[in-house]
């Protein structure tokens, strides 16, 4: 059993220690992009100047991603945060795997070569058709295509879902073009027939999470499998025919669509096939995996479960062993620090609303969607709307729910996240992102005041920026970009600016102090946590932000 020794020099303090995580908030290097600054945030500015502050790096290999240049995201961040250590992710385990051959190597791969083979049937790709590195990556697709081929797999269809997230809004038709370079060559020999087959925005169809909307994955269900759907001849056509039908239309938005020759669907998808569902980020990738997997499903009307082999990319939830076969093995995290605290008698409550429930529970705990003993975790219902119609979300039941809690008594540790700053950033929507930001610092304030009252400490930070860097930015000269008309292009990404970390102690229980770090990460928060509860954080655990005593 993993046990954690008492700090000799400070044995926690009479009230919780509660670790609210602002998702998407970050510190900005543009004032005029900077929408964290712009909002009206009056206790988030007291508490950078009164409070113990720091930055602290929230992405590239600071959370196991396999370069600065790749932006954190919150799957990483929480997973970082919750293990105290610095695991290789998604990202870099799918790029050793390919550049090792492993991958191809595997028997998953192998079973699903030989079932096509077999069946003289059709290898389908579903995923998202972006570089952001986020979720998927496009030359992870390129590269099995390329395998497929030279091990003499005829037909391959691919089901492109249209990003704008993690890569700039409206920038589609740069990867539809940079794939159909890719298609001319690959069938120039005449020996394979590879095309897409359908798509949709991210945001439109498939990649719903946390059973938030599944009529998302419906819609992808029957656009995909069904090849029902509004059709078009290209990609290309069907995007640029949404746009000039709606021009404000982000490419996360953009309605499924169907590609068809002659008159019919150039790839639907029939029992026989191979289906691998090519993102290696879980939370967007369970929905779709169960409407493949299970025998038999609620939530829509899918029909008959198709006979046919699936996988996904990587296995997305370790516990619940879903999907049954994938390609690359997940990092295998164990001993966080939830497992740490429960082991040491410290009831903990982990909660959020649904789009960021499984952010403070499953990938907090190491991808792990069990409880550990002392654990409660509640969910708050979202919202099902476009985030820039409500932009506060659950701030406030959240809240309600936090200070309710740190004036039981009940709990040692209380960790929360506030998805506001991620999920309306990523709308582009400025006058809503200042809402978000707002409604988040209102939170904050409340549960400082709970935490004085109850003489607990606040830990206050981030899993990635978003809200902090709200527009485009030219790599070359490092200006932001404007449009035709002069204004500012909306970026709707994940930022690569660092993150607040803030220990709020308003009674000076702990006597804390920032250590002499260099650059830490969001990693060290998982120490600083267990140090300032009164415990040794384990010897590998990234060291504390803070010394205490």
């Amino acid at each position: 059993m993993n046990q954690l020794e008492k700090n000799t020099t400070f044995s926690g303090p009479p009230g919780p220690v509660v670790l609210v995580v602002m998702d998407g908030v970050g510190i900005g290097k543009h004032p005029e992009s900077d929408f964290v600054k712009i909002a009206n945030t009056p206790n988030l500015d007291w508490l950078q100047e009164h409070a113990i502050y720091t930055q602290i790096k929230a992405h590239g290999v600071a959370v196991g991603l396999p370069d600065d240049s790749d932006m954190g995201n919150s799957e990483v961040g929480h997973n970082a945060m919750g293990c105290g250590r610095v695991f290789s992710q998604g990202a870099a385990l799918v790029e050793q795997a390919l550049a090792s051959g492993s991958l191809f190597a595997g028997s998953v791969w192998q079973e699903l070569i030989a079932n096509v083979k077999s069946n003289q049937s059709t290898l389908h790709f579903i995923g998202l058709f972006s570089d952001g590195n986020v979720h998927s990556n496009i030359e992870h697709l390129e590269a099995m295509l390329n395998q497929a081929k030279s091990e003499g797999i005829a037909t391959a269809r691919i089901h492109a879902l249209i990003d704008g997230r993690d890569v700039p809004p409206t920038s589609a038709l740069e990867y539809v073009e940079r794939f159909e370079r890719f298609l001319e060559e690959i069938n120039a020999d005449g020996s394979v027939n590879y095309c897409i087959a359908s798509g949709g925005g991210r945001m439109n169809i498939t990649m719903d999470r946390y059973n938030a909307d599944w009529s998302m994955v419906e819609r992808g269900w029957n656009a995909h499998v069904r090849a029902q759907g509004r059709r078009f001849a290209s990609m290309r056509q069907a995007i640029e025919t949404f746009r000039e039908e709606k021009p404000n239309v982000l490419d996360q938005d953009l309605p499924a669509f169907v590609i068809e020759r002659d008159g019919t669907p150039v790839g639907p998808i029939v029992d026989g096939d191979s289906v691998i569902f090519f993102n290696f980020r879980g939370d967007r990738s369970l929905e779709i995996t169960k409407a493949f997997e299970a025998e038999e499903l609620s939530e829509f009307d899918r029909g008959p479960k198709p006979n046919l082999l699936y996988a996904g990319m990587m296995q997305y939830d370790g516990d619940l062993m879903v999907p049954e076969k994938y390609l690359v093995s997940p990092p295998a995290i164990d001993r966080t620090m939830s497992e740490y605290l429960s082991n040491a008698g410290v009831k903990q409550l982990a909660i959020s609303e649904t789009q960021k429930f499984g952010h403070v529970t499953y990938f907090f705990n190491g991808n792990n969607s069990g409880k550990f003993a002392t654990e409660t975790w509640k969910e708050i219902p979202s919202d099902v709307c476009p985030f820039e119609q409500a932009p506060r979300m659950k701030a406030d039941e959240i809240t309600d729910e936090v200070v309710k809690a740190i004036e039981s008594g009940e709990y040692g540790f209380i960790r929360l996240n506030y998805p506001n700053g991620d999920m309306v950033g990523h709308t582009g929507v400025t006058d809503a992102v200042k809402v978000a930001i707002e409604a988040v610092d209102q939170g904050v304030g409340r549960i400082m005041q709970a935490v004085k009252q109850a003489n607990g400490i606040m830990v206050c930070t981030a899993d990635h920026g978003n809200s902090d860097d709200m527009c485009e930015v030219d790599k070359k000269t490092g200006q932001l970009k404007l449009d035709d008309e002069g204004k500012f292009l909306p970026k709707t990404a994940h930022s690569l600016n660092p993150v607040p970390a803030i220990i709020y102690d308003p009674g000076n229980l702990s006597h804390a102090r920032l250590a002499d770090l260099g650059n830490p990460g969001i990693a060290n928060l998982a120490a600083t946590c267990i140090m300032l509860l009164g415990f040794q954080p384990p010897e590998d655990y990234t060291p504390s932000l803070v010394q205490v005593g």
